[in-house]
C-alpha cells in the first residue's frame, strides 16, 4: 500500500524542518502562541501531507450533507494560487482566476454556499461573520496546519496508498508536520481506498495509525459520475459513454493521477495522458500544444476528458479554441463511505456541529 518514494540524500534537511514544525507546535499546545474560537461552529478538513488526499470531494460531501439538514453553510479556503489578495467572497461572477481552482470548483457545484478565500483564516471567518446573513456552519478547507483558528472539528485524511505512518517529513518525504500532529484530528478518513477491502484489511489499517481512543476512523473511495461537458451549449453529447472505439485525450494537473487514469482505461478506450503538475496554470502555448495533441486523434469518435479542478482553469481561459470546446468533459469524482459506516460518520459530523453550536441557530 505504501509509496516508498522517501528520499534519504535528504534526510537531514527534513530533521531541520521537524525542529521547526514542532517547536511551532510547542508553542500553540502551550498557549504560548493563541488560538481563535468563533461563535459558529467550524469544521477544518485538512491533512498532514501535501497535496494528494481528496480534500475537495471531502469537502463536497460535507456541503451536501450539511446543507441537507437545512444549513447555511460557507467554505473557507486559502485559495491556492489564486491572482487576488486578501478576503473574496464569491459571487456568480468570480472567476477562478480570483478565488483559485478548488473554491472555484464548489461555488460553481454548490452556488447556495458562501465560497470565501482568505489566506488569513482569523480574518477570513471574521468577515464572513460580518455579512448581512452569516454562516451557521463554516468549512475551513485545507486549515489542519493554520492553528490560528481553533476549529471544534478537525477531519484529518491520510491517503491509502501512501499513509503518513509510511512517510516522512518534508523534504525528504511529504509530510509538512510530523504523524504526532495527528492526535489534533477528532475524526480521521483513510482516502482512495479500494472498494473491495476486506475485514482484514480495515484491521490491518486501523493497528497502522496507531490513533487514540477520542478518534474515530473511517474509510472512503472515489466514486465517479457521468462524463459532463464543460460547455453544455457546444457539446454533442450530454453524457458520452467511452468504449473501445472512443480515442481519449486525458488532461490532468492534479497531484496523483493514477487513479484517473485507471478510470479512464476501464472504458476499454485509447487513452493519451497529459499530466501537467498539480494545479497547474495553463499558458496559451500549452492549449496550443493540447489542442495539437487532440487533432492528431482519429476524429471519428475522440474526446477530451479532464478534471473538474482543471475544467476550472479551462472555464474562462482566453486562449481555449472554439474548435475545442464542444470536445472538452470533465469527470466528476464523489466519496462514498465504506464499511457500512456512512450513516455513522454522517450522524458524527452532524452531531459535532450541533454540540459546538454556541447561540443556538441549528435545531
Amino acid at each position: 500500500m505504501a509509496d516508498s518514494k522517501i528520499n534519504p540524500w535528504l534526510l537531514p534537511l527534513s530533521w531541520i524542518y521537524a525542529g521547526v514544525t514542532s517547536l511551532r507546535n510547542k508553542l500553540f499546545d502551550r498557549g504560548w502562541l493563541r488560538s481563535e474560537s468563533f461563535d459558529v461552529p467550524t469544521v477544518c478538513i485538512g491533512n498532514l501531507a501535501v497535496g494528494g488526499t481528496g480534500k475537495t470531494p471531502h469537502t463536497e460531501y460535507l456541503i451536501r450533507l450539511l446543507q441537507g439538514q437545512g444549513w447555511q453553510v460557507a467554505v473557507l479556503s486559502r485559495g491556492y494560487k489564486r491572482r487576488s489578495k486578501g478576503f473574496v467572497l464569491a459571487t456568480s461572477a468570480t472567476t477562478a482566476d480570483e478565488l483559485g481552482d478548488e473554491p472555484f470548483q464548489i461555488k460553481q457545484k454548490f452556488p447556495d454556499a458562501r465560497v470565501a478565500v482568505d489566506a488569513n483564516r482569523c480574518h477570513g471567518i471574521k468577515q464572513l461573520l460580518a455579512t448581512p446573513m452569516p454562516p451557521q456552519v463554516i468549512l475551513l478547507d485545507d486549515a489542519f496546519q493554520h492553528r490560528r483558528v481553533k476549529a471544534d472539528v478537525n477531519i484529518l485524511l491520510t491517503d491509502y496508498h501512501r499513509l503518513w505512518c509510511d512517510d516522512t517529513l518534508l523534504p525528504a518525504g511529504r509530510l509538512r508536520e510530523s504523524a504526532d500532529g495527528s492526535r489534533r484530528a477528532q475524526i480521521v478518513l483513510i482516502t482512495k481506498c479500494p472498494k473491495e477491502l476486506k475485514p482484514i484489511d480495515y484491521n490491518i489499517l486501523t493497528k497502522q495509525l496507531h490513533l487514540y481512543p477520542y478518534q474515530r476512523l473511517y474509510f472512503s473511495t472515489l466514486r465517479y459520475g457521468p462524463l459532463t461537458p464543460l460547455f453544455p451549449e457546444l457539446a454533442q453529447e450530454a453524457h458520452p459513454q467511452p468504449d473501445a472505439t472512443t480515442h481519449i485525450l486525458l488532461l490532468s494537473g492534479i497531484a496523483h493521477p493514477e487513479t484517473l487514469l485507471q478510470e479512464m482505461q476501464r472504458y476499454g478506450a485509447t487513452v493519451t495522458h497529459l499530466a501537467y503538475a498539480d494545479h497547474h496554470a495553463f499558458t496559451a502555448r500549452d492549449l496550443n500544444a493540447i489542442q495539437t495533441r487532440f487533432e492528431q486523434l482519429p476524429p471519428a469518435h475522440r474526446l477530451l476528458i479532464t478534471t473538474e479542478k482543471d475544467g476550472a482553469r479551462l472555464l474562462h481561459h482566453p486562449a481555449l479554441s472554439d474548435q475545442l470546446k464542444p470536445y472538452i468533459y470533465v469527470q466528476p469524482i464523489e466519496i462514498e463511505i465504506l464499511n457500512n459506516q456512512q450513516e455513522s460518520f454522517n450522524q458524527t459530523i452532524i452531531r459535532y456541529v450541533r454540540t459546538n453550536s454556541r447561540n443556538g441557530r441549528l435545531s
